[in-house]
C-alpha cells in the first residue's frame, strides 16, 4: 500500500508540476501592467555640399590688362593671375568646407627656382575668404584667384622655350570637421 500512496503522490506531484509550466509557458498567460506613448519626433533631412564650375576663368597679367592664355609668352618678370568663379552650395549646421585646387605642382615645366604658383585666394563678393568656407542660407559665388609668376631673377637663358600646363588643374570642395562631428 505504501508504494501504490507513493505512485499517487508522485503522479499528482507530476500533474501539479505540468499545471504550473503550461500556466508560465505556454498554455495559461500570468499579464504584467505595461503602457506605451508615442512621440513625433520630426524628419531628419541631410544637408549639401557642392561646386559647380559653370564660367570660364580669365587670366590678367600684371597690369590688369586680360591675356590669351593660348598665346601669351610669359618672360622672366611676368606676373599672371587666373579668376574663376565658384558657385558654392554649403547647407548644414555644423557644415564647413575648404577649396583647395589639384593639378598645380611647383614646377609644371620649370625650373622650381623661377616659378612662384600661389595657393587659391578666395574673395565673396570682392571681400576677402579664408577656409573653411561655412554656410550662409543660400550659394555663394566664390571667386579663387591664382597667381603665376615667372620671376625675373631667372639667370641666363634659363626656361626658354618650356612650358607650365595647367589644363588638368581642378577646384575641389571638400568638407572639415566641425566640433559636434566625429
Amino acid at each position: 500500500e505504501q508504494t501504490m500512496k507513493n505512485m499517487t503522490l508522485i503522479t499528482g506531484s507530476a500533474a501539479i508540476a505540468l499545471g504550473g509550466a503550461l500556466l508560465l509557458g505556454g498554455g495559461g498567460t500570468l499579464a504584467n501592467w505595461n503602457a506605451e506613448a508615442t512621440t513625433t519626433p520630426g524628419t531628419i533631412v541631410s544637408g549639401n555640399l557642392n561646386l559647380v564650375n559653370s564660367t570660364a576663368g580669365t587670366w590678367k597679367d600684371r597690369n590688369g590688362d586680360a591675356v590669351t592664355i593660348a598665346t601669351y609668352k610669359v618672360v622672366p618678370g611676368d606676373k599672371l593671375t587666373f579668376t574663376q568663379d565658384l558657385p558654392v552650395t554649403l547647407v548644414g549646421d555644423k557644415m564647413a568646407a575648404n577649396v583647395a585646387t589639384t593639378g598645380i605642382t611647383a614646377t609644371n615645366g620649370f625650373t622650381p627656382a623661377n616659378v612662384s604658383v600661389s595657393a587659391p585666394v578666395l574673395t565673396v563678393g570682392g571681400t576677402a575668404v579664408a577656409n573653411p568656407l561655412k554656410p550662409t542660407g543660400s550659394a555663394q559665388t566664390v571667386t579663387a584667384t591664382i597667381t603665376f609668376e615667372f620671376l625675373s631673377t631667372t639667370a641666363g637663358r634659363a626656361d626658354v622655350g618650356v612650358s607650365y600646363n595647367f589644363n588638368s588643374v581642378a577646384f575641389q570642395l571638400t568638407q572639415v570637421t566641425q566640433s559636434g562631428l566625429s
